[in-house]
């Protein structure tokens, strides 16, 4: 719900004295300025960090990019999860066949295809939206679609106040699995509906009620996962990792 003023950025890469990773970074900044002139952001700051390889090996290219929001009264700000039962899930922005470059793609190490297109017009217009509901105080909570798409951020939501869901989703591995742009996860008091409903018209931005919070687990279709059962997954990577 914050108004977006500056970018600042962190561009890491392998060795700029191979041509196919000068040719990365270079589509990288350029990339990252057409967003800018877009948008109307201006680029306040950053780093560049050369030589990131192992021998011959780079790393894959990691731009990473940071941006300054501004809220005008912080008492306003959407928290990024639910703490109640018995709120409406509704997802923002239309999900797409985005597996290239997703979380998924990595763990199945699967390289390629082509990478998901950002509508910069439309993610403006989606800024405006949570903007609105905020100022409005139609949103209960509001959380981003990224790394690990709407997988993640279902389990992020659930588990930050300890607050299950049931959820029903259509093709339900892409839609847990990829990682279109663009997309946010709200949850609303019921008698918000009408509002939300007018405010995404306005701004033309998809809208698809996915859920309801409540319980002591994360119910997805026919499969059932306990709030303890999935914290113990999500906290146990360095454990099993490091012994």
């Amino acid at each position: 719900g914050a108004k977006p003023l500056a970018v600042t950025n962190c561009l890491n890469f392998g060795s700029p004295e191979d041509p196919g990773v000068m040719w990365q970074f270079a589509e990288s900044v350029r990339g990252l300025a057409d967003g800018c002139l877009e948008m109307g952001l201006p680029v306040t700051g950053g780093n560049v960090s050369f030589y990131n390889q192992t021998g011959a090996v780079a790393i894959l290219p990691t731009p990473v990019i940071g941006v300054l929001g501004v809220i005008d009264d912080v008492r306003t700000r959407t928290p990024m999860s639910f703490d109640r039962s018995g709120l409406d899930l509704y997802l923002l922005g239309e999900t797409e066949n985005d597996l290239a470059g997703s979380e998924w793609a990595y763990m199945h190490n699967q390289r390629g295809g082509i990478a998901p297109t950002a509508d910069l017009q439309r993610e403006m217009r989606l800024i405006d939206l949570l903007v609105a509901g905020r100022t409005k105080k139609i949103f209960s909570a509001a959380h981003d679609l990224s790394q690990g798409g709407l997988a993640a951020t279902l389990t992020e939501m659930v588990l930050r106040y300890n607050t299950g869901a049931t959820v029903q989703l259509d093709n339900v591995g892409l839609a847990l699995l990829s990682e279109t742009p663009g997309r946010v996860v709200v949850a609303i008091d019921p008698a918000q509906t009408a509002a939300l409903t007018t405010e995404a018209a306005s701004q033309k931005i998809a809208l698809k009620k996915i859920g309801t919070t409540g319980g002591d687990s994360l119910v997805i279709n026919d499969a059932k996962i306990s709030l303890v059962e999935l914290r113990k997954a999500h906290t146990e990577t360095f454990p099993k990792l490091f012994g």
